[in-house]
């Protein structure tokens, strides 16, 4: 490839090269952050839990190398769950993962939705 932009032909945006160890520095400086598509899925569930009264707030968390997605009942508590993408997982035990307050991991898992399954109610059969 050879760089056009000093050239004599037109200057086109497209034709400026950019070293890759460039181009891999500056990705890597950007916090981890939830795509729309996974931001929709949390938010989904955040307002079902609301309209169920079972939490009350949120704060989302960009960090270097996680994102993390925290649910409060009350504003001056430690979280009840923790959503984290951790991309770092990804291949091994999975980028997702829904931690309790005690920080133990509930669910971990490739894909969102199937992470946020835990906090789906089964229903139980009950005898009596």
């Amino acid at each position: 490839m050879t760089d056009r932009s000093s050239g004599t032909e037109d200057g086109d945006a497209s034709a400026i090269l950019i070293p890759l160890h460039e181009a891999r520095h500056e990705r890597l400086d950007q916090p981890v952050r939830f795509d729309r598509r996974e931001l929709d899925q949390i938010l989904r569930l955040y307002g079902r839990m609301v309209a169920a009264n079972e939490w009350r707030d949120y704060a989302i968390d960009h960090l270097t190398d996680r994102a993390v997605f925290s649910v409060f009942r009350r504003t001056s508590e430690v979280p009840l769950f923790q959503i984290v993408k951790d991309p770092k997982l990804a291949r091994r035990q999975g980028a997702f993962a829904v931690i309790a307050a005690g920080g133990r991991i509930l669910n971990r898992g490739q894909e969102l939705g199937r992470v946020l399954g835990v906090f789906d109610r089964t229903l139980k059969l009950v005898e009596a």
